[in-house]
């Protein structure tokens, strides 16, 4: 009911301006009116977010997590059914993507963590559905988290970087502390260690660790080339005979200085104050604290600024006609840097923000005397939106030079509001965006029922949604965390505030984003303020859509699983009213539907779990011999680049020390299996070198990926996208590249094998994945022979399984091994498995077996309040003692978001 009643508010606001303007106004009006309605309407905005029951994790953990589906408004969203979660690794490949299921507009999920696949390290996660498909992947969820190791982990280690400049190069010194997992250094013992940069060895050493067990060592960058994808890979031998590895980014940078500065509007406008925001960055990409002097031309102080945060603030400036104006910026740490501001300019006019009130958001339009006497009385127009919806627009008549306007803070959801100043011929000229907060906000008060709890006692927690003081019945999701072993920087986090209001509207990375809605203050609106005037707001541009062209949209928004494709005879020809038949293997599942005019079905609406065989068959049409099924791929987002570099954790054995010794002690049970050698010959698996043809190339690939990492994927070329290390796919050439080439400038593809056979990367998708052996990557061909034949540089084998050999088999048994095209096989991906939290229950006296030292204490994502708004929960703590931290978020029907800590402790 909300869409009718928002729609209506918002047509009548509008007719009463068409009233009180000019009736010629309102064309020029009406029609910025009805184009970006019918963005709004024919491609609403539809977001993500997922709520993590903590922000990191250990090896054999699992993630819980509660994903929120909102279109415009935070509304609950009924578009899409279906919601994709891609996990990967800070260096972008894809680890896992799970399916998950929509109803009611919230999806629940979990990743266990299995040793084997994961690895200590930084990842990342992102959520999207098929419809944000069609949108640039900036405004898809995704979370930073780390993962430590605590089962098979033999060294505890601390990295460090120091670097200097070398005449045109970059020297880095590293100090590398080994410790073991007593953290008990180890002093005077030998270690080898290697550089790699893009993938290819830089520099190698030997090195002996000192008396408290640092090993220092350095490399020097080459050609004035700094190393910006460097890898240390360490062997310390721990006692004769025994090594253990460690392995290390490495990023070389100098420390420097970024600062740009951004004029409310857009732009610099002589004889009118204007307020100046500027952002200054380190070389690690993170704000950093700046002070500075504004002078003129005759080395004038005409102002001075200091920032806020995160290396964001702002300040007045004046300009005067024909003059220049610079500013003189230093840092604590001594940096200092010089730069021109923009040049003033004579004919210009701006939209600025006033102060605000809590009724209203307050703007002034204010043009320069030159731009004022040129279009003295003549008509401008001015939007608000928020998420491609226009909730306030209105006329103005350049009676003077300054306007001031006051647009009702209520008509906005809460968010980010773009305000962008039109003249008569619909050309945007100046925009700025204002950050709308709503104090009355959707709250959810705690209870618990007592002050203070024992180690492994029942707790009650009791909640209670309002919003403006009345009971709201909403969707809420709980986490309770044992905040000793899981510290946690607030600022830090994602909330649903952060993401769905600010981080998912917003290109580019945003530091510490739940700074602004913790304690929200003045001094925090301030400095969201100033993000606001730093940061891109792009979802489209406005003179696109006035010309009429408006984003491609290439995938509908998917309400269940579907499986398409063609139906054709041999010939290639379609197939009108064929029949066919799904089945699910091992499942009471089945359907038949018949093919359209042109030989294309869809299988509409199927529920069936992940890694469950599907099978088709035309088998029961005329003519079955001839016919052939083609499925259709499943569209994916695609290797993305990681967001989130800038918050990569170097050292995580220190960063996550409380957590990770406490899981040393929760999976002792758990220890991989030390390699044993068994004497006898091992069953030869297939490689390139079985193939003549490939021979010259070296005996070992420089990477080499097994086929169980490619469980679950039905199409390899789209799996091997992300996963082709130190390869770069190219969509719109169907081609693989050597990274590193690639990005130097060089367009020579690499050249694909299925075994011995040169093929195009588009055939990759024909593999059987039941038969896939292992994939074979050569960054480099030594000797030229394939590079010179096929005019490539860059090898990629596929290597299939050998056929049993020495078994002799019947003529029926060797046609069965024949594929039929008309019956097709394969593995879709279907719905990855819910799974319910466990959480221990405790009798009075009951004997006490084991240590109960769980971190995630207890975890629910279907806590819904009653027309009360009244809910509540019931668990037994663990066995450790401090403060207990809880979490809820979730949003209404209405599109009220929220978000709540609780605290209680355990004694």
């Amino acid at each position: 009911m909300k869409f009718l009643r928002i729609a209506f508010l918002f047509f009548f606001s509008i007719g009463v301006l068409f009233t009180a303007n000019a009736q010629q106004d309102s064309v020029v009006l009406k029609q910025l009116l009805d184009k970006t309605k019918r963005l709004s309407d024919e491609q609403p905005v539809e977001k993500v977010y997922l709520h993590f029951d903590k922000p990191y994790y250990a090896v054999a953990d699992t993630i819980w997590f509660k994903a929120y589906l909102t279109i415009e408004q935070n509304l609950p969203s009924p578009l899409s059914k279906i919601v994709y979660i891609d996990v990967l690794t800070a260096k972008d490949s894809v680890v896992q993507t799970l399916k998950l299921p929509v109803k009611n507009s919230v999806a629940y999920g979990n990743i266990p963590l299995n040793m084997g696949t994961y690895k200590q390290g930084n990842y990342y996660i992102k959520a999207y559905t098929r419809w944000m498909l069609n949108f640039p992947q900036d405004y898809f969820f995704s979370r930073p988290f780390t993962i430590g190791e605590a089962i098979d982990k033999e060294l505890n280690t601390y990295i460090s970087f120091q670097n200097e400049k070398a005449d045109k190069n970059i020297k880095t010194t590293v100090k590398i502390q080994f410790k073991d997992m007593g953290k008990k250094v180890h002093a005077n013992k030998s270690v080898n260690w290697r550089i790699f940069s893009n993938y290819d060895e830089f520099v190698r050493g030997r090195g002996t660790t000192d008396q408290h067990g640092v090993l220092t060592l350095s490399v020097t960058s080459k050609n004035g080339e700094p190393i910006t994808n460097g890898v240390i890979v360490t062997d310390l031998t721990v006692a004769e005979k025994s090594t253990s590895s460690a392995t290390f980014n490495l990023k070389q940078r100098l420390d420097e200085m970024d600062i740009q500065f951004f004029p409310e509007g857009g732009r610099l406008i002589n004889g009118i104050a204007n307020q100046v925001g500027f952002k200054a960055l380190s070389s690690n990409g993170l704000g950093l604290d700046v002070k500075g002097i504004i002078y003129d031309g005759q080395q004038n102080e005409v102002a001075t600024f200091s920032s806020a945060h995160a290396g964001m603030g702002s300040f007045f400036l004046n300009p005067i006609a024909n003059q220049t104006y610079t500013a003189k910026v230093t840092t604590k740490n001594g940096l200092s840097q010089t730069l021109t501001l923009p040049k003033g300019e004579e004919m210009g006019i701006a939209l600025q923000a006033a102060s605000h009130t809590d009724e209203f958001l307050q703007l002034k339009i204010i043009a320069s005397e030159a731009f004022f006497e040129a279009h003295k009385g003549k008509s401008f127009f001015i939007t608000g939106l928020n998420s491609n919806v226009i909730y306030y627009a209105a006329t103005v008549r350049l009676q003077q030079q300054l306007i001031q306007l006051k647009v009702p803070r209520e008509n906005f959801p809460a968010g980010i509001a773009q305000f962008t100043l039109f003249n008569n011929e619909s050309n945007p000229l100046t925009e700025r965006l204002l950050f709308v907060w709503h104090k009355n906000n959707l709250n959810v008060t705690i209870k618990s029922d007592l002050p203070n709890y024992k180690p492994r006692q029942k707790v009650t927690l009791n909640f209670t949604a309002s919003f403006n003081n009345q009971p709201v019945s909403g969707d809420f999701s709980v986490a309770v965390t044992d905040e000793e072993k899981v510290p946690v920087d607030e600022q830090n986090e994602t909330t649903i505030w952060s993401s769905l209001l600010l981080q998912s509207d917003l290109a580019g990375h945003i530091e510490q984003p739940n700074y602004y809605f913790v304690k929200t203050d003045d001094k925090k609106l301030s400095d969201l303020d100033k993000l606001m005037l730093t940061q891109g707001y792009r979802r489209f541009s406005f003179k696109e859509i006035l010309s009429g062209r408006y984003p491609a949209v290439s995938f509908m928004p998917e309400q269940g699983i579907s499986i398409t494709g063609t139906l054709r005879d041999l010939t290639g020809m379609p197939v009108r009213k064929g029949a066919l038949r799904l089945m699910v293997t091992d499942k009471p599942i089945s359907a038949e539907i018949v093919t359209s005019n042109t030989g294309l079905f869809n299988f509409q609406n199927l529920v069936f779990p992940d890694s469950s065989q599907v099978v088709i068959s035309a088998k029961y049409n005329p003519n079955a011999a001839n016919l052939m099924i083609m499925v259709d791929g499943m569209p994916t987002a695609g290797p993305g680049k990681n967001p989130h570099v800038y918050e990569e954790v170097n050292n995580i054995d220190t960063v996550m020390s409380a957590y990770l010794s406490n899981s040393q002690r929760q999976y002792r049970y758990l220890r991989t299996l030390k390699e044993v050698e068994i004497k006898g010959a091992a069953p030869k698996k297939a490689s390139h070198m079985d193939h003549p043809s490939l021979s010259g190339l070296g005996p070992i690939a420089d990477h080499q990926i097994g086929a169980e990492v490619f469980d679950g994927c039905n199409f390899l070329l789209e799996c091997l996208k992300a996963r082709a290390t130190g390869l770069t796919y190219v969509d719109q050439e169907q081609k693989f590249y050597v990274t590193r080439d690639y990005n130097s400038g060089s367009r020579i593809p690499a050249q694909v094998f299925i075994n011995g056979t040169p093929v195009d990367a588009r055939d990759l998708n024909s593999v059987n994945m039941a038969e896939l052996e292992s994939i074979q990557i050569f960054l480099r061909d030594a000797l030229g022979t394939v590079d010179r034949l096929y005019g490539t540089r860059g090898v990629m084998v596929i290597n299939t399984k050998k056929a049993p050999v020495g078994k002799k088999i019947s003529k029926q048994e060797f046609l069965d091994m024949i594929p039929k095209k008309n019956v097709i096989t394969f593995n879709p991906m279907g719905y990855s498995k819910e799974r319910e939290f466990y959480s221990p229950k405790y009798l009075p006296n009951m004997v006490m077996t084991s240590s109960d030292l769980r971190t995630t204490i207890y975890w629910n994502p279907k806590v819904v309040t009653n027309e009360k708004g009244e809910s509540s929960v019931e668990f037994f703590n663990a066995d450790g003692k401090g403060n207990y931290r809880v979490v809820i978020e979730g949003f209404d029907q209405e599109g009220n978001l929220t978000r709540g800590v609780f605290r209680y402790s355990v004694k």
